[in-house]
Order: structure tokens, then C-alpha cells, then sequence
């Protein structure tokens, strides 16, 4: 029987939330984590996250890309699920070596040690993201289903946002993207994840060991870091919000993502457990819907009962997709259903925000740096 599960990045966001779903469950939890201070900050004591965990599982504080530690870390485990990753999209575009080490260098240091070291793992399940679509699956009206390319910066820089039919150019309609769709990233982070997932699947397959893919959407929740700038737009604008500082909202407002809640994420993780098969598969996680970032703005601000200025700035990053949102059926079939709607996910992650003490805004600083860095036009 299955019992002993090793997380790395079990300190984070998502990989607390499982383990203490998994604690309940009876399981005998590990944790490999490295406390980056982007996400727990400088003193990783004071950090929520890392003290909701914190003398409940066993704790290993080391790094993914060091041989030792993931040795240390797998003994006696049955089963790993790797979240730990560097998911900044916009700064993976000019921090692309700290990038490469930890969403791909990690995964071979992990295979070596598969290969070459006494083990019992059974399965292992990766977190991939959403970023290795690119801009997914939309429709044309002249040629139907197609996969748009990057959007150029000619038409970017002249205020036109909208991904073009590869074949005519003509705007096109978003789809829900599933997973037998083209891999087409547009950032560093997008293809590091890809290339994550060539390892672990056929490095698994090689070993004869299960895998499992899931390729997250836009996870949040109470306890998402609200110190961090580079990613997770709900606890940059909430940390605006609450500083009364400004929003700028990039392109025009109109962008959208598929925001998936913690709890709903944690279920569909789980079931990779219940699969008994042998098998190397993939699965979108996402609630199947889009928001757009503007309503996400509006939205928080109603519930914080404050009123910033939101500046629709037409700037752009490099790296950004228009629009994205999961095709969740092949999921469906084997149990999940998304349980927590936006609009209530929003409202228990705002109720929780105003619990915390209010966060230093960084937004600026990393602004400004990925300004130096000519990511942002």
C-alpha cells in the first residue's frame, strides 16, 4: 500500500495545501523545499505558508538541483509529486539559466538518481503549466481550429492584441484548449515546462515507472504569496489595492485566464494517487472558463471596498499570451469537477487577504526591472 509521498516545493502554494490534505488522509508526508525568499520572504519562519506545514511533515531543506538532497529525499518514498519550479513568466525571459536549472536541469538530476540509486518509486506526478500551449486552441471563421503563433510585436506595438489566423491573419476566437494540442510556448518559462515534461514522461516509460502530467491553470487561493510581483495576478492587485497604490493592467484589459481554486487543484491532484494503472498520461487542470483581468481588477476592488485607479496602460510583456482556458474533459472522466466558481473563490481568497497584515508592494521595483531588461514595451 501506498503511503510515503515525497513534495518537492511543499512549502509553496499549491504543495502545502496538498500536504495537509494528505496528512489528513493519513499518508506520511516529505517535504524537499529550498524556502526562496520570493516566496517566503527573508525570515521563511514568519512565512504562512512554511508554518502551516511546519512540524506536521518531514521537512528537508535542500535544493532540487543538488544530487544529495534529492537522495536524502527519496529514501523509503513511494510515490513523488514534483511541483517545485520557478513559474515567473516574465522574468523567466531574462533569469533563463535559474530557469533551466530548476524546471528541467532538476528532473535529470532526478532521473540519474532513479537510474543509478536503490529506490521504490512507483509514480511519479509533475506539475506542468498551462504556458506550454502558448496561446492554445482558437477558431477562424474562413479555416476553422487553428493554433495561432506568437503575436508579433509590429502589431502589438500598434495597440492590436489580438492573436491572427496563421493561415489568413484575420482575428480569431478563443477555444478551450485540451490536451492533444500543439506545444507552441512563447516564454522561457512555457518551454522549460515542456521540456520537464519530455523528461518525466520518457525517462518514466524508460524505467518503467507511472507518470503523471498536470498542466496547472491559474491557481489561487488563500495562502498565495502576496509579497511576490512576478506572478499570480489576484495577490498583486489585492497588494496594490491594500497599499493604494495604482493598477496598471497591461494590453487593454481584455486578456484572459483560466483561475482555478486551491481546493479544486488539490482534488485533482489527488486523484493521480487513485490510479492503480500503470500509466504516462496528461491532464489540463483548470475550472474550463475565462475571466478577463480587468473583471478580476473591478471584482477586487469591490470586495476590499477600495478604489485605486486602474490604469489600462496598452503596454505589453514579452512572453504574454492573450487568452487561454482548459479543455477539463478528459480529467472529468476519471471524477474531477471544478467545485469552487470564481465568483466564490474570489470572495473566500479576498476574506482571507484582509486577515494578513498588509504586504510591502514590490510591483514597481519589478516593474522597473523588467523595463532595464526590455521585457515590457
Amino acid at each position: 500500500m501506498v503511503k510515503n509521498i515525497l513534495i518537492t516545493g511543499g512549502a509553496g502554494f499549491i504543495g502545502s495545501n496538498l500536504a495537509l490534505r494528505l496528512l489528513s488522509y493519513g499518508y506520511n508526508i516529505t517535504v524537499l523545499d529550498n524556502l526562496s525568499e520570493q516566496i517566503h520572504g527573508s525570515d521563511p519562519n514568519k512565512s504562512f505558508l512554511y508554518n502551516s506545514i511546519k512540524d506536521k511533515v518531514n521537512f528537508v531543506l535542500g535544493d532540487v538541483c543538488n544530487e544529495n538532497d534529492w537522495i536524502k529525499s527519496i529514501e523509503n518514498q513511494d510515490i513523488i509529486i514534483h511541483l517545485a519550479a520557478e513559474t515567473g513568466t516574465g522574468q523567466s525571459m531574462y533569469e533563463v539559466e535559474k530557469y533551466v536549472n530548476v524546471n528541467v536541469r532538476s528532473n535529470a538530476i532526478l532521473l540519474d538518481c532513479l537510474s543509478n540509486k536503490k529506490n521504490k518509486i512507483q509514480k511519479i506526478i509533475v506539475a506542468s503549466s498551462r504556458a506550454v500551449y502558448g496561446e492554445g486552441k482558437y477558431s477562424c471563421s474562413e479555416h476553422g481550429v487553428v493554433f495561432p503563433i506568437q503575436r508579433s510585436d509590429y502589431n502589438l506595438r500598434k495597440g492590436d492584441f489580438n492573436p491572427k489566423c496563421p493561415i489568413c491573419d484575420n482575428n480569431v476566437t478563443p477555444m478551450p484548449t485540451d490536451e492533444k494540442s500543439p506545444l507552441n510556448p512563447v516564454s522561457i518559462y512555457g518551454i522549460t515546462k515542456q521540456n520537464q515534461e519530455q523528461l518525466i514522461s520518457l525517462g518514466c516509460k524508460s524505467l518503467g515507472i507511472s507518470s503523471i502530467i498536470y498542466r496547472y491553470q491559474n491557481v489561487y487561493g488563500p495562502g498565495q504569496s502576496l509579497s511576490n510581483p512576478y506572478t499570480g495576478i489576484l495577490s498583486v492587485f489585492s497588494t496594490r489595492i491594500l497599499n493604494n497604490n495604482q493598477i496598471e493592467i497591461f494590453e487593454d484589459g481584455l486578456e484572459s485566464r483560466d483561475f482555478v481554486y486551491i481546493d479544486d487543484v488539490v482534488d485533482a491532484t489527488i486523484l493521480g494517487l487513485k490510479i492503480t494503472d500503470k500509466i504516462n498520461t496528461v491532464f489540463n487542470i483548470g475550472s474550463g472558463k475565462r475571466t478577463s483581468v480587468l473583471n478580476v481588477a473591478n471584482t477586487l476592488e469591490k470586495h476590499y471596498k477600495l478604489d485605486p485607479s486602474i490604469n489600462i496602460s496598452g503596454r505589453y510583456r514579452i512572453g504574454d499570451i492573450r487568452h487561454n482556458f482548459a479543455d477539463i474533459s478528459k480529467i472529468t472522466k476519471i471524477g474531477f469537477s471544478p467545485k469552487v466558481s470564481f465568483t466564490k473563490g474570489l470572495e473566500k481568497f479576498s476574506n482571507w487577504v484582509k486577515k494578513q497584515k498588509v504586504c510591502k508592494d514590490y510591483f514597481d521595483l519589478s516593474i522597473k526591472e523588467m523595463q532595464s531588461k526590455g521585457i515590457i514595451k
